[in-house]
């Protein structure tokens, strides 16, 4: 996706610095709020999300 309102969580995943799998785990552990979902089931992120999931990265990490 090219406008950075709504990114993939590959995209997401590249901007942070893990792989996408990472990112799917903390979200079925709950340690990251599920997002939501485009008409094909795939997760699509914004801004807030990324910056709340590289805030719990930059947490652990």
């Amino acid at each position: 996706m090219s406008d950075m309102t709504r990114m993939t969580i590959t995209e997401i995943a590249q901007k942070i610095g893990v792989t996408p799998k990472t990112i799917q785990r903390w979200e079925r552990a709950g340690k990251i709020r599920k997002t939501k979902r485009d008409w094909r089931g795939w997760r699509v992120y914004d801004v807030t999300a990324l910056t709340e999931i590289r805030s719990f990265y930059e947490g652990v990490y």
